[in-house]
């Protein structure tokens, strides 16, 4: 099993940075991709960016530019560095990863960090 601790949510105005973090714990073997998904209220869960093991990245449109994702991968942890915020941004971020643990291979997933952005 893996644990996903976030880090970094909160309450900025429109134009303001926040960084996410996310660390795993627990038996990993290997850590394949990294990712941060959000969801705003009303609406689905959907990917923001996702970075792999050997730090290839891809980002949704709406974020290019602003966002940056990055990893260590000797502390097993993920990074979410977000400029330029604006409203829509608002959202419950989940961290995410795919990873080769006890039994298997898997999904796993944070229990969320609020971001709020006010204009």
């Amino acid at each position: 099993q893996v644990q996903l601790v976030e880090s970094g949510g909160g309450l900025v105005h429109a134009g303001g940075s926040l960084r996410l973090s996310c660390a795993a714990s627990g038996n990993i073997f290997n850590i394949y991709i990294m990712a941060w998904y959000r969801q705003a209220p009303g609406k689905q869960r959907g990917l923001v960016a996702k970075i792999t093991s050997d730090g290839n990245t891809d980002y949704i449109d709406s974020v290019k530019g602003r966002f940056t994702i990055s990893r260590d991968n000797a502390k097993n942890t993920v990074y979410l560095q977000m400029n330029s915020l604006n409203t829509e941004d608002t959202a419950v971020y989940y961290c995410y990863t795919f990873a080769h643990s006890i039994p298997g291979i898997s999904a796993y997933w944070g229990q969320g960090t609020q971001v709020t952005v006010s204009s």
